[in-house]
């Protein structure tokens, strides 16, 4: 397959409980065009998340498709080696924290997302967590890192000197009450407290992970880590706090992250 001389295109999809964004990287990992973004439409099954991707491969191109040489995809819920285990939001009628759907239970789970979109679009295709794309795009690469993500819920990642450890979804980790970490932090929490209140339970759940992990490095990102307010950030002086768009942006070093280089 050509890859411009060594130099292949990237097309970085980040999948989300309410959206799902799109941009073309260079084998940089910079951006060769703006962000597309569609609202999920729920119900939302896989083929339809395959044609959510090609329009907006169309619409990057203004109409024409353009040339890629390379897909990463990143979403929500347990991935291994490109097949959906389990995601939490597809699944439901209408989105997080509604009813689920056994039809689209039983579509997701076992679906091999990554040998989908290369049959579909016929270049190969690498399908992670959403979080763990996010990670491949800000971490250093030395010692202990943990990246958590805050948006519909909360996304993990867990490197040991740039190397991925297998997922495991800490948002479904109980913390009191019979609550998860997504139920207390996810984005519908948020909305009912209020940034400042929703800020202090993020202090609290950074507490309650340390003795798990014990980091070297913490990055939080997402699309509400901005939303963390200052009096919270300054009782945690040792995170490092993350753009959204690293989860895009991630979309080329996640291959060299898990040894992929076609």
């Amino acid at each position: 397959m050509d890859q411009s001389h060594g130099h292949p295109i990237t097309l970085a999809v980040d999948c989300g409980g309410g959206g799902i964004k799109s941009c073309i990287l260079d084998a940089g990992g910079f951006q060769r065009s703006d962000v597309v973004r569609t609202q999920v439409p729920y119900p939302f099954s896989p083929e339809d998340l395959l044609q959510v991707v090609a329009q907006q491969l169309e619409d990057l191109g203004s109409g024409t498709p353009p040339r890629i040489d390379r897909i990463t995809l990143g979403m929500p819920g347990m991935i291994r080696h490109g097949v959906v285990v389990y995601t939490p939001h597809y699944i439901r009628r209408a989105g997080p924290h509604t009813r689920i759907l056994p039809n689209l239970e039983h579509a997701w789970t076992g679906q091999d997302m990554q040998s989908a979109l290369e049959a579909r679009f016929g270049v190969p295709a690498l399908v992670l967590n959403d979080a763990e794309v996010a990670a491949a795009g800000i971490v250093s690469g030395k010692g202990l890192e943990l990246v958590l993500t805050l948006g519909t819920g909360l996304g993990s990642a867990f490197l040991d000197n740039g190397v991925l450890a297998p997922h495991l979804e800490v948002s479904h980790a109980t913390v009191r009450w019979g609550l998860t970490y997504d139920d207390i932090l996810g984005e519908h929490e948020r909305l009912r407290l209020g940034d400042s209140a929703w800020s202090r339970r993020v202090l609290k759940a950074m507490e309650s992970l340390w003795p798990v992990f014990r980091w070297d490095q913490l990055y939080i990102g997402g699309g509400n880590a901005a939303r963390v307010t200052d009096s919270v950030r300054a009782r945690m002086p040792g995170v490092n706090w993350v753009p959204n768009m690293a989860g895009m942006n991630g979309g080329v070093r996640a291959w060299s992250m898990i040894g992929r280089e076609d």
